[in-house]
C-alpha cells in the first residue's frame, strides 16, 4: 500500500512510519509527488485543519494522512493575542518562519513569561481514503498530561522540521527533548496515558485506511 503525507516535513514522515511499523506501507511526500499547491487553512481548531489538508490533498493520491497541531502556553488566556494556537510558524499573523526564526521567536516569548512556560500540543490526524475522510483529535486532558516547559535557551543540538524541541524540556528531568535518549515521558502515569492515547491513534489510522 502507498499512502501520501500531506507535508514536507522529514520528522513527520518518521513519526507515522514509526506508528504504522507493522504494516507494509510504502510513505510518500509532497515533495515525491512533486505537488506545491497548497489548501487554505482556514480551520479554528487542529482536527478541522487536518480535514481540510486530507480533502485538498485527496485530489492527488486515493489515500493520505494530514496532521496539524496547536501550541498552547499554560500561563496566557486562550485569548491573549501572543497564543500561537494554528499559528505555530506565523505567529500573530506574521510571516511564515523558518526553523531558526521560530527559535528565536519563541526564546523571546519564554523570556517575556519568566524564561520558563508551561505548554502543550493539540494533535488533529485526518486520514482521506478514495473519498471518505475520518479524522481523530486527543482531548484536553491527554495533551495536558504531555505538557513540557518553553525555555528561552536552545539546545545546540536541531532536529530538522521540529525547531520547537530545541527549545522544550521534559518538565521531569528538565533535558531537552532534541537531545539523544531524552524520555519525554518517564513516570507511570503519563507513560500509562500516553501509550494508550499511541495504541488508540495506530487502531484508528489502521482502520481508516483500510488495514486489517
Amino acid at each position: 500500500m502507498k499512502v501520501l503525507i500531506g507535508t514536507t516535513n522529514p520528522s513527520k514522515v518518521k513519526r507515522f512510519s514509526a506508528l504504522l511499523s507493522d504494516c507494509e506501507i510504502e510513505f510518500l511526500t509532497l515533495s515525491d509527488l512533486g505537488i506545491t499547491a497548497e489548501p487554505e487553512e482556514a480551520g479554528i481548531t487542529p482536527i478541522e485543519n487536518a480535514r481540510i489538508k486530507a480533502g485538498f490533498y485527496g485530489q492527488y493520491f486515493d489515500r493520505v494522512i494530514c496532521n496539524d497541531s496547536g501550541l498552547y502556553f499554560d500561563e496566557m488566556d486562550l485569548e491573549d493575542p501572543r497564543q500561537p494556537g494554528l499559528n505555530v510558524r506565523t505567529p500573530n499573523g506574521g510571516k511564515r518562519l523558518n526553523d531558526e526564526e521560530m527559535l528565536a521567536y519563541y526564546a523571546g516569548l519564554a523570556q517575556s513569561l519568566g524564561g520558563k512556560a508551561t505548554a502543550f500540543y493539540m494533535d488533529g490526524i485526518a486520514v482521506y481514503n478514495r473519498g471518505e475522510i475520518r479524522a481523530f483529535m486527543e482531548d484536553r486532558e491527554v495533551a495536558r498530561e504531555s505538557a513540557f516547559y518553553m525555555v528561552d535557551t536552545p539546545s545546540p543540538v536541531r532536529q530538522p522540521g521540529w525547531p520547537l524541541n530545541s527549545l522544550s524540556l521534559n518538565r521531569n528531568t528538565l533535558t531537552y527533548f532534541s537531545e539523544t535518549g531524552n524520555n519525554r515521558y518517564d513516570t507511570t502515569e503519563e507513560s500509562i496515558i500516553i501509550g494508550n492515547y499511541r495504541k488508540h491513534l495506530i487502531s484508528f489510522l489502521k482502520d481508516a485506511l483500510g488495514i486489517r
